[in-house]
């Protein structure tokens, strides 16, 4: 049976990253895709775990060989999905977690329409701010230009199949593994896994 892509989105601080791990430790049927990028790598981030980190001469000759399901330049940096990978995982049955933002998710339900996309919203913009500050990673200048981008971010939930307000973590950890397991009950999912058991029912 062939793995369920889904696309998880969110402004910068609304704690998708803690979200997606949490869901990755529960769950060992899911996969993350780990982006390539240009940005340098923060403190205790490892390359090929967190993130592959490319020069931007390497990321353009990625560009220029069609490499990439997906890409968007963030904060002066570049992000970008191989297609290889993820396409060798979904044919495997592996079920696969993207997280990109509003930009690269319209590019790749252009591409892949069975994908199902999530979108993560904070509960307030004073709940965001104060997520950012307590990273305690970012100048106020950087603060303030994220939460100025975070309002355009937001501005595109209403392209996703799903959002999901994380207010309180566990409600919102709930909610996403909920959107998951419905996704492999659908029918087409089920007429796959069970397809033999199926047949001598109804046979």
């Amino acid at each position: 049976m062939k793995g369920t892509l889904f696309i998880i989105s969110a402004p910068s601080g609304a704690g998708k990253t803690s979200l997606v791990k949490a869901l990755l430790e529960n769950d060992p049927q899911l996969q993350v895709s780990i982006s390539y990028t240009t940005r340098n790598s923060r403190p205790k981030e490892i390359n090929g775990i967190d993130y592959h980190f490319v020069t931007i001469s390497d990321f353009q000759a990625m560009l220029e060989q069609n490499a990439f399901l997906e890409y968007a330049k963030v904060f002066d940096n570049y992000y970008g999905t191989s297609q290889v990978w993820l396409e060798q995982q979904l044919n495997n049955g592996k079920d696969i977690i993207l997280e990109i933002d509003w930009q690269g998710a319209q590019q790749v339900r252009a591409k892949m329409p069975k994908a199902v996309s999530i979108f993560i919203l904070p509960p307030s913009k004073n709940t965001l701010e104060q997520r950012l500050r307590n990273r305690a990673q970012d100048s106020e200048e950087i603060i303030a230009r994220r939460l100025k981008d975070a309002v355009n971010d937001m501005s595109h939930y209403n392209e996703f199949d799903y959002v999901v307000i994380n207010d309180d973590f566990n409600i919102a950890f709930n909610d996403l593994q909920n959107i998951i397991k419905s996704q492999r009950l659908r029918l087409e999912n089920q007429q796959s896994r069970f397809k033999e058991q199926i047949h001598q029912l109804i046979s």
